[in-house]
């Protein structure tokens, strides 16, 4: 039986968008898809695609046509990073293709012609005697053939009823171009020996053409889709250079031979050979042999991995050692490379606050601006000012009101900064995100894991009167042998390098934050905090206390166990802090945050690993729905909460904290649960999350501010005929161009751990 929500949003699909030339259209179609009964659009339109979710009885095939419907094209994108991605990289790197080469062609001719144009129409003394005809036959195929895109594209508007920038850039255009046919056919313009002059504001007199503006402003709003265009291919570089990184084909073992066959026929639980140079052809664990593997693409971390059997190796990440086999545990869509592919995709395809307000202006924006030049022109003809200052501050209008800029001011600065952090290891999951960035105050930092290591080793093995101390490992390391927590982990590895495979484990259960439980060699074993051994209603002798006591003055995590109604000993564990924790704490401090170290571990270790690095407040001994209470208390002090964490039990404080950063070395609970994820699994990565974040939302509101400021300024030096269309038209390109280089900016943020 499904949920309600269950049948209004069963499914997703991400569409590749053909036809949209501005901000408008992209709202257009945005509107189109949301009419659909339970579905949910959003179009973004700097990467020109559209996610979507919508109800299971709605066919695929109705979104793409309601898209054509609009006037547009939309073809589905497959979820495979190699299908969706990899063309494209190529393509950027061995040159341009597609719409860019198609502006740069029409740039280039345009240009040419219009160049001579804008020297006869603005300087006296090269106009010779029939000058002006020589503008009329170089100016024509540049309004005509240059501006076709834009003629065209406001056609298919007045079909559909609607009007955007291309209606403005079309209209202006073509008033300007007919109104220099009226002036030299019958206005006198056309005489010989008749010379002009330029100006920059609405000038007036009969005896006056525009084909300087008309073939000047197609020119420079040309050159602004094309270098709007080709800074676009470059924003997605870091992605494309992302979904670029994996193996294209594999050798796998099988009945004892190797065959060399395509990654995407590679199966989970297959067996490949990844020799010294070669990139691991997809998630796994290694069967046989060690190396050390690099994996810097993926996580920025310079240092190679060294890794034995059993460990955990990724996708796309480089052997740089000796031979391995490794087992596939993901492939394809589920594979480490294709969810960051996936985040990342994600975060680009939102929006941010600051960018629903620009969407809102400029779905509005273009029926306005053709009102108002419709009244521009009426109000100076009807009050008696001249008829072609009257047209000119009317072009100008048009011309100048362009809302592209504020339609690239968040996706591209988002293209940029995703793209960047997937280079530097982290992956913001969307763009929420970055005003909760700006917004916190504090950070909650989990212990173990995210501050030390998470490698706990054993250092101590104390035996009760009578008790064999190996035994005592033996028995204890096959029961943790069937726990996912750090500790467990090393008691289950010193068991079995030393006494091999261990036995296994009946009625196995794990107690929160306590200990576990279960049956072994039918001995019925109890292994954790004495609190969970007082549930057995067992008590620690003298001695184990004792252990106890110099265990957690030291810092250390002590086991106590106990089996048959009897407390057998305790195991001393030890955790190291990571190198890179205390430099990192110190940047979150330059960053205005107060950490807070919060850990289950007792008070004394806590406060150990928090003095070493720099760390005042510690909320120890807290189960995990303690970490929640403690986060929640925070923000009833008014706090505003960021956690990091890597466990299980850190999802739940993870989703309730105002920004969950989720180490990317942690389980798939708790990168679920966050905000952000930090690759490289180093605390440094959350200094440089947070740093990326703040850099990307500043870029945005800065490009938002110009964008907006940029049209409150000109539309009213328009509108009172101080703008000339042809200036107005190279400001207008230039904007767009200025929002798009100021995102490239944040292609230059360096870690830091570089700076």
């Amino acid at each position: 039986m499904t949920t309600p929500h269950a049948e209004t949003q069963a499914a997703r699909i991400d569409l590749a968008l053909g036809g949209m030339t501005c901000s408008s259209c992209a709202n257009r179609i945005e509107r189109k898809l949301n009419k659909l009964d339970g579905v949910q659009a959003t179009v973004n339109f700097a990467l020109e695609t559209a996610t979507v979710s919508y109800p299971a009885d709605v066919d695929p095939g109705a979104l793409v046509a309601a898209v054509e419907a609009a006037g547009y094209t939309a073809t589905p994108i497959t979820d495979e990073p190699e299908a969706s991605g990899a063309p494209e990289a190529a393509a950027g790197a061995e040159g341009e293709s597609g719409e860019p080469r198609s502006l740069r062609e029409r740039l280039v001719y345009s240009a040419l012609l219009t160049a001579p144009v804008l020297v006869l129409s603005m300087v006296p003394a090269a106009q010779f005697r029939f000058w002006q005809w020589l503008t009329l036959t170089l100016a024509a195929p540049v309004v005509v053939w240059g501006g076709w895109p834009f003629h065209k594209a406001a056609a298919k508007n007045l079909r559909h009823g609607t009007a955007t920038m291309d209606t403005l850039v079309s209209l202006g255009t073509l008033a300007a171009f007919v109104w220099s046919l009226y002036a030299l056919f019958w206005g006198g313009m056309g005489e010989p020996g008749t010379t002009m002059s330029f100006d920059f504001t609405a000038s007036g007199g009969h005896a006056e053409i525009y084909l300087e503006a008309s073939s000047a402003v197609i020119t420079f709003i040309l050159a602004g889709r094309y270098f709007e265009a080709r800074a676009k291919r470059k924003a997605g570089a870091a992605l494309k250079a992302l979904l670029e990184l994996g193996a294209r084909d594999v050798s796998v073992l099988r009945s004892g031979r190797e065959e060399r066959i395509p990654v995407d026929k590679l199966a989970a639980g297959d067996l490949f050979v990844v020799r010294p140079g070669e990139k691991i052809a997809t998630d796994g664990v290694v069967a046989e042999g060690s190396s050390a593997v690099d994996a810097s693409m993926l996580t920025g971390e310079s240092i190679p991995v060294e890794v034995r059997p059993g460990d955990p190796v990724t996708g796309a990440t480089l052997n740089a050692g000796g031979r391995l086999v490794v087992r596939a545990t993901r492939v394809g869509a589920d594979t480490r490379l294709a969810q960051m592919a996936r985040l990342i995709t994600d975060a680009q395809t939102g929006k941010a606050a600051v960018q629903r307000l620009a969407d809102r202006v400029s779905g509005v924006f273009v029926p306005i601006v053709i009102v108002l030049a419709v009244a521009t022109l009426g109000f100076r003809l009807g009050s008696g000012g001249d008829a072609t200052a009257a047209f000119t501050a009317a072009v100008a209008v048009l011309v100048i009101a362009c809302p592209c800029a504020l339609g690239l001011a968040t996706p591209v600065a988002l293209l940029v900064g995703t793209g960047r952090g997937a280079q530097l290891g982290v992956l913001i999951k969307g763009p929420e995100v970055l005003e909760n960035t700006r917004r916190v105050d504090t950070v909650v930092l989990d212990k173990t894991g995210t501050v030390t290591t998470g490698r706990m080793a054993l250092v101590e093995t104390v035996p009760a009167d009578g008790v064999d101390a190996d035994e005592l490992l033996r028995l204890a390391g096959a029961l943790e042998h069937a726990g996912e927590h750090p500790i467990a982990k090393a008691v289950a590895a010193a068991a079995a390098e030393r006494f091999g495979p261990l036995p296994g484990v009946e009625g196995f259960a794990n107690r929160e934050g306590l200990g576990v439980e279960g049956v072994v060699d039918g001995h019925a074993l109890v292994a954790g905090r004495p609190a969970l051994l007082a549930d057995w209603g067992l008590v620690l002798p003298g001695e184990l206390v004792a252990a106890l006591d110099r265990a957690e003055e030291a810092g250390r995590t002590a086991v106590a166990v106990a089996w048959d109604g009897e407390v057998r000993g305790v195991l001393v564990m030890s955790d190291t802090v990571k190198p890179t924790s205390a430099a990192a704490i110190a940047g979150l401090r330059d960053l205005g945050l107060t950490p807070v170290l919060l850990t289950g571990d007792n008070e004394r270790a806590a406060r150990s690993v928090a003095k070493a690095v720099g760390i005042d407040e510690v909320v120890a001994g807290v189960l995990p729905a303690g970490k929640v209470d403690a986060v929640k208390a925070l923000q009833a002090q008014g706090k505003v909460v960021a956690m990091v964490g890597d466990g299980v039990n850190d999802a739940a404080a993870l989703a309730t904290a105002d920004l969950g950063l989720a180490m990317g070395t942690g389980t798939d609970a708790a990168i679920e649960a966050a905000d952000l994820t930090l690759v490289r699994g180093d605390l440094g990565a959350a200094v440089d999350a947070i740093r990326l974040s703040r850099a990307t939302l500043r870029t945005i509101k800065t490009n938002l501010f110009w964008a907006f400021a940029y049209n409150v300024a000109a539309i009213p030096l328009a509108v009172a005929g101080l703008l000339n269309p042809m200036i107005a038209g190279a400001a207008m390109a230039f904007s767009s161009v200025f929002v798009v280089g100021n995102s490239l900016r944040l292609r230059k943020f360096r870690s830091t751990a570089a700076v």
